[in-house]
Parts: structure tokens; C-alpha cells; sequence
């Protein structure tokens, strides 16, 4: 390396629950045969990291560096990728063994390390991501690379429950994922409905065209939906959601809860409900989702609130947890590249 590159680097690490502070780390060198160093342009901040922070996550050791939303540059050549190269990073770090990764869902590998969850993230100058999670991001708009994992969220959950053109649709939870659901639901040709107890969530939604928008005390229409998705994260709306699935409809749990959930098995059985569930996502969802920016069908800039440089968030991180209703996507920015 040249003499002027600096040998270490500053890394975004939740250090216990409330406590977040840039630590420093040795700036990688060199990456396992398969791996290619990437160096982070921007990081999104997404709900996974705020429970972090308030240490309502069920699957994490501290410390932890965060990041699982990167976009990025190939920092040196590596086979198939040049140095520069932009890049999407897929956080998603799979066996290749399993059951599930041979039959193509590395998405739910039984061994599954997410980075900046299992094991630590992109919230730093450089790290090592295995060659197959890496995708050529050299035809997204400025800015729009870090958008894609996120999105990829909904649009897994979307092409998984397959509604069809002018299909109702309720999303549930107005958040950024169900955000997300409600564009490529949207795209796929469905009349999305969108439900949140917040208006602040619903007024941004109303930014990007929704206008069938629901507060939780609203009557929703009669006869149910033909799909609906649950992003709320919480467990006593999910159970709600069950009543709102028309006959022969297909519900799909896009949040995570660490609850039991209940439901009438004979309300269930007697609309032939589909049930599903909706992991993270795979390559495929991550080239819709590059597709979507790339022409323009899904508008990154009014997605993202604020981008800030990674200096400022140890100060403004709490209240960021604090406001999260008044934020679609938050952007901090590592390197010189977006």
C-alpha cells in the first residue's frame, strides 16, 4: 500500500446498548481467497440498527461495528471485479451447504451471518465481502446504491406473495420496508393500501402517491385484501392482520417479532389463507430493485431524509432513534463516492 493510505480507519461500533462510538480498527489488507476488499462509500441506517442501539436486538453480541445497508468501490482487483468498480454488497453471508442454499434461498441459510448483526458490518472505511455477494452498480444513479438492500426487503416479499395486476394490496406498517413493499407491490400492477398509527409515516407515503391511507382506528374496506403484508414489528398487529386477508388470500410476515402468534384455525382454514414468511432477499430481488432505480420507477432521492458524515453520528445517533418516525432513510457517508 502507498506510505499516504492511512493504516487504520474509524468504525461505527454500537459498544453496548446506548452507547455508540467510532473505534479504531486496522484497515484490511488483504482478503481471503473468494473475498474482495471493498471500500464503503455510504451506509444506510435502518431499524435493525436502532434496536441495536437500544439493545432490543434478540441475536446480537456487543460490541458490534454496524452497517448492513452498503454501497461501495473494489479497493483493489480481484478476480472479475477492477479496482474502483462501483458496488452493491449483499450483507448476507451464506454456507452454500445448507438445505436452503441448494435450493437457491441463501437468503434463509440455516447458518446465515449477516453483516453488522451476526458479525460486524460496513460502518468503516474497508472490509472483505465474499466475491458472489458483490453486484455491479456502475448503471445506478448517484446516491441511489445504498437504497438497495433495503428495498430488496420488499421486493422479496412482494415477488414471493405474487399479487397480480389490479389485486388489493394492504401493507401494514408505513415504515421504510413497508414503504418498500408498497413500491414494487405498486409496480407490479396491485391497488396498495397502506395502515400506520403514524400520520407522519402516512404523509410520507402520500409523498410517493399513495392515496388509500389508513390510520389504525380507520374501518378498512369490506371483504379483506387479496394480499396482505405485516411491517409493523409488532405482535398484536399481526395478529390483527389475519382479518383482513380476503378468501383465498395470502398474508405475508415481512416483520420479526420474538413473539408466539395466535390465530382462529377456523377463520383461517375456512378462507384457504396462504401464510407465509419473507427473509431478507436474494440476487434476484437485488437486480429488481437496481432495475427500479436504475429507470427511474422508484425516486431515491425522495427515499432518503439526510445524509450525514460518519463523525457526526456518535452526537446525533440517539436522537435519530428518537425521531425515527419523522425519517424515511438516513445515509451516512464514509468515502468520497456515493
Amino acid at each position: 500500500m502507498d506510505g499516504s493510505v492511512a493504516q487504520t480507519m474509524l468504525c461505527g461500533t454500537c459498544v453496548a446498548p446506548g452507547q455508540f462510538a467510532l473505534t479504531e480498527s486496522p484497515l484490511p489488507q488483504n482478503a481471503p481467497d473468494g473475498w474482495v476488499l471493498v471500500d464503503i462509500d455510504a451506509v444506510g441506517l435502518c431499524g435493525t440498527d436502532f434496536h441495536i442501539f437500544e439493545g432490543k436486538h434478540p441475536f446480537l453480541d456487543y460490541p458490534r461495528v454496524i452497517g448492513h445497508e452498503l454501497s461501495g468501490h473494489v479497493a483493489l482487483a480481484a478476480k472479475g471485479w477492477a479496482k474502483g468498480q462501483p458496488v452493491v454488497i449483499n450483507p448476507y453471508v451464506s454456507c452454500g451447504t445448507c438445505t436452503a442454499c441448494r435450493k437457491g434461498k441463501p437468503n434463509c441459510c440455516t447458518g446465515i451471518a449477516v453483516m453488522g448483526v451476526h458479525r460486524d458490518g460496513g460502518m468503516c472505511a474497508r472490509i472483505a465481502v465474499p466475491s458472489g455477494n458483490l453486484y455491479d452498480a456502475s448503471a445506478l444513479p448517484k446516491g441511489a446504491a445504498v437504497l438497495t438492500e433495503f428495498l430488496a426487503i420488499g421486493a422479496h416479499a412482494v415477488r414471493r406473495a405474487a399479487p397480480q395486476p389490479g389485486d388489493t394490496v394492504l401493507v401494514t406498517g408505513a415504515g421504510p420496508i413497508g414503504l418498500g413493499v408498497a413500491l414494487f407491490a405498486r409496480l407490479r400492477g396491485a391497488i396498495v393500501h397502506l395502515r400506520d398509527a403514524s400520520p407522519a409515516r402516512l404523509a410520507a407515503a402520500a409523498g410517493f402517491g399513495f392515496a388509500d391511507l389508513h390510520g389504525v382506528d380507520d374501518a378498512l374496506p369490506e371483504g379483506g385484501f387479496d394480499v396482505v403484508f405485516d411491517a409493523t414489528g409488532n405482535a398484536r398487529a399481526i395478529q390483527a392482520g389475519f382479518a383482513h386477508v380476503a378468501h383465498g388470500g395470502t398474508y405475508v410476515l415481512v416483520s420479526v417479532v420474538k413473539d408466539d402468534i395466535t390465530f382462529s384455525d377456523p377463520e383461517f382454514h375456512k378462507r384457504e389463507m396462504t401464510l407465509m414468511g419473507s427473509r431478507n432477499a436474494t440476487a434476484i430481488d437485488f437486480a429488481t430493485v437496481m432495475q427500479a432505480l436504475t429507470d427511474d420507477s422508484i425516486d431515491a432521492a425522495r427515499i432518503i431524509s439526510e445524509t450525514l458524515p460518519l463523525q457526526d453520528l456518535p452526537t446525533r445517533f440517539p436522537a435519530l432513534v428518537a425521531n425515527r418516525e419523522a425519517l424515511i432513510k438516513v445515509v451516512v457517508q464514509i468515502g468520497g463516492q456515493a
